[in-house]
């Protein structure tokens, strides 16, 4: 009898997207991984995808649901985490106060030292959304002095600007000290 061994020994790097119900996540995740949009419903639990940027490069993603009673397990997920993906509405001002209070909660965990941050201001296809400027404030980004983190616009919709943010998110990974 012999061994059977994988193909692939390494693991894909781990990729959570994160945010508050109704943000694009899975909507984002489907088109980044397919390319076409899909008809999504709010995530009971999560998605898991594997994202393929180049012919080198994939990364495992996972989409984790964002209502209000999912949130208390996010911190079940963050361990394995090698980048953050919070994904806002940038069309949604109301709920700014919300996101900031989860993403300084998911960044508090100790999982998350060292682990770097990409927002990412969904829907941007739509006229009345917050500039970047407006969504890094609200969230108060720069007061997370210790963080390697970026924000980008983009529309899941559209599929502007998605595949720029996760070579980033690939870029982001490489120079993580993790």
């Amino acid at each position: 009898m012999g061994i059977i061994k994988s193909k692939e020994d390494h693991k894909l790097p781990q990729v959570l997207l994160m945010g508050l119900d109704s943000a694009g996540k899975s909507t984002l995740l489907f088109r980044q991984q397919q390319g076409v949009v899909m008809e999504t419903s709010p995530t009971v639990g999560f998605n898991v995808a594997t994202v393929e940027l180049d012919k080198k490069t994939s990364l495992t993603v996972w989409d984790v649901g964002g209502q209000k009673t999912m949130r208390s397990n996010w911190k079940y997920f963050l361990e394995e985490c090698k980048v953050l993906v919070f994904v806002v509405d940038s069309s949604d001002r109301d709920r700014m106060g919300e996101a900031q209070k989860a993403l300084k909660k998911i960044l508090n965990d100790e999982n998350m030292k060292g682990v770097p941050l990409m927002v990412l201001a969904n829907k941007k296809d739509l006229s009345y959304t917050m500039t970047i400027r407006e969504v890094s404030t609200l969230l108060e980004l720069d007061s997370y002095v210790d963080l390697v983190w970026e924000i980008q616009a983009c529309s899941a919709l559209k599929g502007m600007g998605l595949h720029q943010a996760f070579i980033s998110v690939s870029k982001l990974i490489k120079k993580s000290v993790r």
